[in-house]
């Protein structure tokens, strides 16, 4: 139990290295999966996750166990790009799970990236996930603003799935990557801050030193949309799974 200038629920998890990091936050994965085998679970991409993913998938490859009701999804999904861009949501979560454990197609829920009406596609895909009784686990990365999802710093706590403006150094990379043209408006169809709260069990991953100043933040600091991460303060089952590095600033706090 964490103790601050108030009492905090979170469970802190401070791994003994990166690997120890992504064999614990594996496990996490599939210990769900194998309680609850028609779970409901939410993922996250990038580099915090792609070890996890890895690991899980090894594991299922040498102890194959049934996914076969399991349901997949992510956080989040950049819009208005081609969806075999490699940067894409659906692409990379599709490369490093749902493929290689052979989640049904029709069990792996994702938005499209292009679409007429975005509105009507965030109502869909909450709609989808609704219709399995909701998600049980959420794996969450943190961006270095204390996003979570693609909802910015600023946005409302009750703030419903919608579609924000990505991040502009990361929309910069990805418009180098794409070539797509200035005229087009790149951004992030998110599951709301509300709707992520709803998740009945939410696992917050860092690595790294460059997370340390926002972890400490989140965790430590008031809870505010101005940090949206810190918000997870209030879940009542939220665990915060840390690198060493990305736990510097906890150490002797906790």
């Amino acid at each position: 139990m964490l103790h601050s200038r108030k009492t905090i629920k979170m469970k802190i998890t401070i791994a003994s290295s990166e690997h120890d990091f992504d064999l614990k936050a594996a496990w996490r994965i599939i210990g769900q999966m194998l309680s609850k085998p028609d779970s409901v679970i939410g993922l996250s991409t990038g580099e915090t996750t792609k070890g996890m993913h890895s690991i899980v998938s090894a594991i299922h490859k040498e102890y194959a166990f049934d996914v076969s009701r399991i349901t997949l999804f992510n956080v989040d999904e950049l819009t208005n790009l081609p969806r075999e861009y490699a940067g894409s949501c659906y692409t990379m979560i599709l490369n490093q799970l749902a493929g290689p454990l052979g989640v049904p197609e029709e069990n792996f829920i994702m938005p499209p990236t292009m679409s007429d009406d975005f509105e009507a596609e965030c109502r869909l895909f909450e709609q989808k996930l609704a219709e399995r009784g909701g998600a049980d686990l959420q794996i969450l990365g943190i961006g270095k603003n204390g996003h979570i999802g693609i909802n910015q710093p600023g946005t409302p706590f009750e703030s419903e799935t919608w579609v924000s403006p990505m991040d502009p150094e990361f929309e910069a990379r990805v418009r180098r990557e794409t070539n797509v043209p200035p005229e087009t408006v790149l951004g992030g169809l998110t599951r709301g801050i509300k709707n992520i709260m709803h998740t009945r069990k939410i696992i917050l991953v860092a690595k790294g030193a460059q997370k340390a100043e926002i972890i400490e933040k989140a965790v430590l600091g008031p809870v505010t949309p101005e940090i949206p991460a810190s918000v997870l303060q209030l879940h009542p089952d939220c665990e915060i799974l840390l690198d060493p590095e990305a736990a510097a600033y906890l150490k002797g706090r906790i």
